[in-house]
């Protein structure tokens, strides 16, 4: 790989997808030793060249000699087209640099809510996005719509739920949504949001748990047994990832057994249909 000298990323260090993305950019040699920078340890000079409420949505790539700063996309094509050129040139063309940029303001908006961190009142300086409410919804809709797709196809696996469909898992889905939301009404929108994003999150996260069985079951009839235990698994986990997010965003312990109680009354309701 062709190193790119003379440059600095960056990143906000409690993001697990930011640690780890510009960890493999120096392990390639993409970037030297001194390529990465934690934003929370930036220098009062270096602020003076770096539009910090950008570089908080959007991840920054310094040039330490001439003092200049490219944010977001463009500083991860400056990186990976010094090694490749061609990806650099691709990802520049209008429609693509267009796509790329949606995405990756799709997943910087929302990386709190996939990965949250703990909540603190330091008074340094933070890497937090900021909050944007249409890439939030977009991320709500998103993360609702592939829940719903997963657990039908999931559902269709169990001879012993009645058959559904995908409308079922879709209103269920939302149910979930609307049911907890009862129990933030008095909070701050943002904090509304950010619960809820959290809550799809957990999801999210279930989902993609029960993915490896439903590909297994392409290729191999998979005894229903084991079917409903790792079932109960993904549950049994999500219950405790929800309770430490929860516990993260410092909001009441009881929306977890909420949760669980949209669950039970979910089960019952398709058991009686």
């Amino acid at each position: 790989m062709k190193t790119l000298t003379n440059h600095m990323l960056l990143y906000d260090e409690d993001c697990p997808m930011c640690n780890l993305y510009t960890a493999v950019f120096i392990k390639a040699n993409m970037l030297d030793k001194n390529g990465r920078k934690p934003f929370v340890t930036l220098t009062n000079e270096e602020q003076n060249y770096i539009d910090l409420d950008r570089a908080k949505d959007e991840i920054a790539l310094v040039d330490t000699k001439n003092k200049t700063t490219l944010y977001g996309i463009d500083s991860l094509l400056k990186v990976i087209g010094n090694s490749f050129p061609w990806m650099e040139k691709v990802g520049n063309w209008k429609p693509i640099n267009y796509c790329l940029k949606k995405l990756y303001k799709f997943i910087s908006y929302n990386r709190k809510v996939i990965a949250p961190s703990k909540i603190t009142s330091d008074t340094t300086i933070q890497c937090v996005p900021s909050f944007n409410v249409k890439y939030r919804l977009l991320y709500i809709v998103f993360a609702t719509l592939f829940t719903a797709i997963v657990l039908f196809q999931y559902a269709e696996m169990i001879s012993l739920l009645p058959k559904g469909n995908f409308t079922r898992e879709l209103l269920l889905a939302v149910g979930q949504i609307g049911f907890q939301f009862l129990f933030i009404l008095k909070l701050s929108k943002q904090k509304q949001f950010n619960y809820i994003g959290n809550l799809v999150t957990v999801s999210v996260m279930g989902s993609l748990m029960l993915l490896p069985i439903l590909l297994l079951n392409q290729f191999t009839l998979i005894n229903e047994y084991v079917i409903l235990s790792w079932f109960g698994l993904t549950v049994n986990l999500m219950i405790l990832e929800h309770y430490r997010r929860v516990s993260l965003l410092q909001l009441p312990k009881f929306l977890t057994l909420t949760w669980i109680l949209y669950r039970i009354i979910a089960l019952l309701f398709i058991l009686n249909l």
